[in-house]
């Protein structure tokens, strides 16, 4: 081997590794600016995840076993889909979307539409306080200490934090949903058979290999109901106002639009991932043990025990107290959010309190009176869960077709506007909610 063999083996080498520390580099940089924008899709999309979510999951797991699994797919890409447009409006316009509805639909349209947004999240609210009731009474903590205690943490939490302080404690909380992959595995469940339930099994179900496996689902009328109540409890309007809120209190900007899809994105997988291990738990358990009703979320986890043994109760429990308390700042924040900027009241939790009171006070009193409310003796809880999730499932084909007619408007939205696709996917969606509504 001569000099000159060696002097280009060596140039080679050389370049090799240049080109190496160029594509780190570059894989660092991107890495960096993912992690400065991740945080709203993720939070905003796993925060519905809550009680009243999590009790609909169990009741489908208990009831149709792993005949429901199909859904997942089609609901997580329209999840995805609602709350890309959103966040695409944020960031191309710098403005909440309340804001957008106000400025291009008038005063009158926004009030009607915030009032109903107010109610239907209160409802929400004191479905969350429930589901801390629920949680910590499976430890045998009454809700007249784990609700009120509840209240002022969750209060304390949002007045004294910043939105980076808050969005960090955020992304915190999410880790705790893994509780529920812990407790489908201890549940034992047929995972061959949960997959293969994930594909479209009204379609499948006829191909003689599946019939085994995937088990058509009857299309009955509570068969339809379970389908409407998934939708509703993944897909809730508040989303929409704070994800887009967010995006713009963190000024994410045009250039981050990249970052941000991806981080909606991930946002929509994973929640639509703890979705299928809660499903999974449930079938595995209450659904091949022929328990089918549940009273809530809590009745679940204490059904789990005896099937599953005490380790998946308690962290199906410790799951359960996560999302409601997780989901508790972050309802009324979304609602504050929505109409203060809605009415022209200034908003933010970077601001002071005396700069923006409404919003602050508005933000007390759905945290006081909702955790009052469920103090009542009596107070029918499971009913309210139900019921949060019926109005989510009513207001939300209204919010998405404001979406859509906003992200259309070439003249706001530039070269960003929606794609046929988006618009398809988005339609089908409304179509399909109003009709199960309906049913």
């Amino acid at each position: 081997m001569n000099w000159t063999t060696i002097a280009a083996r060596m140039q080679r080498w050389g370049e090799r590794t240049t080109t190496f520390r160029q594509r780190v580099r570059r894989v660092r940089r991107r890495l960096v600016l993912f992690l400065a924008v991740v945080g709203p899709g993720v939070i905003t999309s796993n925060a519905n995840n809550e009680s009243g979510g999590i009790y609909t999951y169990s009741l489908a797991g208990a009831q149709f076993g792993y005949a429901v699994l199909w859904i997942l797919i089609p609901m997580g890409i329209a999840l995805y889909v609602t709350e890309e447009m959103c966040a695409r409006m944020g960031t191309v316009t710098g403005k909440g979307l309340s804001d957008l509805i106000r400025e291009e639909f008038g005063f009158r349209v926004t009030f009607f539409l915030m009032a109903a947004l107010l109610v239907v999240n209160f409802g929400n609210v004191l479905a969350e306080f429930a589901g801390v009731a629920s949680a910590m009474e499976l430890w045998g903590v009454s809700k007249y200490i784990s609700v009120p205690v509840a209240a002022v943490l969750v209060w304390v939490l949002v007045l004294q934090g910043t939105s980076r302080w808050l969005e960090k404690i955020f992304m915190a909380v999410c880790l705790v949903y893994l509780t529920y992959i812990a407790s489908a595995v201890l549940a034992k469940p047929q995972w061959l058979v949960a997959v293969l339930n994930l594909l479209p099994t009204p379609v499948l179900h006829w191909i003689p290999q599946l019939k085994p496996w995937v088990k058509p689902p009857e299309l009955s009328t509570a068969y339809l109901l379970i389908v409407a109540g998934l939708l509703g409890a993944t897909i809730a309007p508040w989303q929409h106002f704070y994800l887009q809120a967010a995006v713009v209190e963190k000024r994410v900007g045009p250039r981050q639009w990249r970052q941000t899809r991806t981080d909606v994105m991930v946002g929509s997988i994973t929640a639509s991932v703890i979705v299928f291990f809660i499903i999974v738990c449930t079938a595995a358990t209450l659904h091949v043990a022929g328990q089918r009703n549940i009273a809530d979320a809590g009745d679940a986890a204490k059904a789990l025990e005896p099937l599953a043994g005490r380790w998946a109760s308690l962290l199906f429990g410790l799951g359960l107290l996560n999302a409601s308390l997780f989901a508790a700042s972050i309802l009324p924040l979304s609602t504050c959010y929505a109409i203060c900027e809605g009415l022209g009241f200034e908003s933010g939790v970077d601001r002071k309190f005396r700069e923006a009171p409404i919003f602050y006070w508005l933000y007390t009193g759905l945290i006081v009176v909702g955790a009052l409310s469920i103090l009542i003796p009596g107070a029918p809880l499971v009913r309210i869960a139900v019921l949060s999730q019926v109005a989510n499932g009513i207001l939300l084909p209204f919010v998405l077709i404001f979406v859509l007619m906003l992200a259309n408007r070439r003249d706001l939205m530039g070269e960003q506007v929606n794609s046929r696709t988006f618009n398809a996917v988005a339609w089908v969606t409304s179509v399909a909610l109003i009709a199960l509504t309906l049913v």
